[in-house]
């Protein structure tokens, strides 16, 4: 039967399918809650400009936190994601490091302690016992591991010294609930306070930074491990190549990054440091 549709469709002049020009598989790229809201049209034209240089679809998936995109990037149902750097120490081996962003000229950023800018008197989180304190997310490094490793530095019980604490689940929701008082205090991804700053400085100006951690390894971008080495090099080049196309480079301004790099695992050390510090840590507080 299959010979006999065979010729009957090279005698009437059809064509046959090409394997070889198959539509290719969509790339599936996940991001987290690092991304400022209300970024509908700039995501449309990314996806445009990674499917023109890629030439292949592209599909952005979001989610609202970090856990539910690393899981999709464990089970390969993402072939790329931008992460937190935590994502990426608790999952380095179902992760590969594709590309890390720079800002201000490096491949790095701080976690911000911030407070109303009617506080005129908290000098550093320790000032903040006793408070209400907004955390982005549980897996998230600037916005929950650090200020938790910086209160057990001095000797305090991170589940105890706030009065009451939450998740905002966005590093932006950080900052509107410690600029409307909502909140006493909170951790944020410096790169998106800085960011806001730019762009809605009216809302960043409502708060006050009161510390900045050392500088980590920015939020990088990873691939899954089974991805195939050929697609991850086209994707690394195109992120890498962004800077010096005159297209890409509108596209970082709005950003508020100046290119990706490739990195290295050594970017995010201190935050598996901290890590582990923050995991071993007594339940009770040791006051120095």
């Amino acid at each position: 039967m299959f010979r006999w549709i065979l010729a009957a469709a090279l005698c009437a002049g059809l064509p046959l399918a090409d394997p070889a020009r198959a539509e290719p598989q969509p790339l599936r790229v996940g991001l987290t809650p690092v991304f400022l809201d209300d970024q509908v049209a700039f995501l449309k034209r990314w996806r445009v400009y990674l499917e023109e240089r890629l030439e292949r679809p592209v599909v952005l998936v979001q989610r609202a936190s970090y856990r539910e995109i690393n899981e999709l990037v464990r089970q390969a149902k993402l072939d790329i994601a931008w992460v937190c750097g935590l994502s990426y120490v608790q999952n380095a081996s179902r992760m590969t490091l594709l590309a890390v962003p720079l800002f201000n000229g490096k491949p790095l950023y701080q976690s911000y302690i911030i407070v109303p800018a009617s506080d005129r008197t908290t000098q550093s989180i320790v000032g903040l016992r006793g408070r209400i304190f907004a955390y982005s997310d549980p897996d998230s490094n600037s916005g929950h591991l650090y200020p938790q490793y910086a209160l057990i530095e001095h000797g305090q019980a991170p589940a105890s010294f706030f009065a009451r604490s939450f998740f905002t689940w966005a590093h932006r929701k950080v900052i509107e609930a410690v600029a409307s008082e909502l909140a006493q205090g909170g951790a944020v991804d410096g790169y998106v306070w800085e960011t806001l700053a730019r762009r809605n400085p009216e809302i960043a100006a409502r708060t006050r930074i009161v510390q900045k951690s050392p500088e980590f390894g920015h939020t990088p971008f990873v691939a899954r491990a089974s991805l195939a080495t050929r697609e991850f090099a086209a994707v690394q080049a195109v992120l890498l190549g962004m800077s010096g196309d005159p297209e890409g480079a509108v596209l970082l301004e709005h950003l508020n990054l100046d290119g990706f790099v490739p990195g290295h695992r050594g970017l995010f050390d201190d935050i598996a440091s901290m890590a582990k510090t923050v995991a071993n840590a007594p339940a009770a507080a040791t006051v120095r």
